[in-house]
């Protein structure tokens, strides 16, 4: 698979990255800049024997195909073995380049400045720009693999899930650009306290739009707008919606996650919230 055969194609593309011709190419300048940055900060040294690019050409020797590798783990999020048939490489191979280059593509998007605020103490002045102080918070889920560590399972279970998961607590505006991003919590930690433990601060007159897994959260100033609780099996509310779709469309937050390299599970919700608001600025 590569780019070449593919930026003619442009629904092909989304199908498989979730972002079309123009979009691809909007983020490649930003990301080659960030894959430099990578480059000269790990490969680069005085004791190079042989000038930058000598020696066997890789697999992902263009620039566009590393993009596009990364883009369709993201979007599809096979596994390593599948991925790295998929480019030409072996498994081990896929596995290098899948931990390389999400750091690249999330730079990238910092760069682009669409990555999500992760300080709970700048939260009041990043939220001070939306519309009409309407702002919805939410929790989400992610299902993991089963740790191994039978306190870690104890921790990890979620209830309400039925199974081991993790857990992030997600601040958009109206139109679903992810604003903010909590830390990653097992997912047995309940919403609220999420929140409470963070302690966020609104702008004053703040219009917060939050679902009943926040029951009882009442930050001052701020009006706070709860629907009740939806019957069992019921519909989700449209500000729900907005929040679902902001952080699942990569199926690599949608599905169990399968990597167990530590902070990984929370590298990769920052980055897909990244990959989501660069769409929705480009989609405008």
């Amino acid at each position: 698979m590569n780019y070449s055969e593919l930026k003619d194609r442009s629904s092909l593309l989304q199908s498989l990255t979730g972002f079309n011709t123009t979009e691809f190419e909007a983020l490649l300048p930003s990301f080659a800049a960030a894959w430099d940055t990578f480059v000269e900060d790990t490969f680069e040294h005085k004791k190079r024997k042989r000038a930058r690019g000598a020696g066997r050409i890789g697999e992902l020797s263009v620039l566009e195909d590393k993009l596009l590798f990364i883009l369709v783990y993201f979007r599809q999020y096979p596994t390593q073995e599948v991925q790295g048939y998929l480019f030409g490489l072996r498994q081990t191979q896929a596995n290098q380049w899948v931990h390389r280059l999400t750091g690249v593509l999330n730079q990238a998007l910092g760069d682009e400045l669409q990555l999500p605020e992760r300080r709970p103490a700048k939260l009041s002045e990043v939220l001070s720009n939306c519309p009409e102080l309407v702002i919805l918070i939410d929790g989400t889920e992610r299902p993991i693999n089963r740790p191994k560590d039978k306190d870690e399972q104890k921790t990890y279970y979620s209830g309400k899930k039925k199974g081991h998961t993790v857990k992030n607590n997600v601040i958009t505006n109206r139109d679903g650009k992810v604003l903010y991003l909590s830390d990653t919590y097992e997912g047995k930690k309940h919403d609220k306290k999420i929140a409470d433990e963070e302690d966020y601060r609104f702008p004053p007159d703040s219009q917060l739009l939050q679902d009943t897994g926040f029951q009882g959260y009442k930050p001052d100033g701020v009006l706070i707008l709860q629907p009740k609780k939806k019957p069992r099996g019921g519909e989700l509310t449209a500000d729900e919606k907005v929040i679902n779709r902001a952080v699942k469309r990569a199926q690599i937050v949608a599905v169990k996650h399968r990597n167990r390299v530590a902070h990984f599970v929370d590298d990769v919700m920052e980055t897909a919230c990244g990959l989501h608001n660069f769409r929705l600025v480009h989609r405008r």
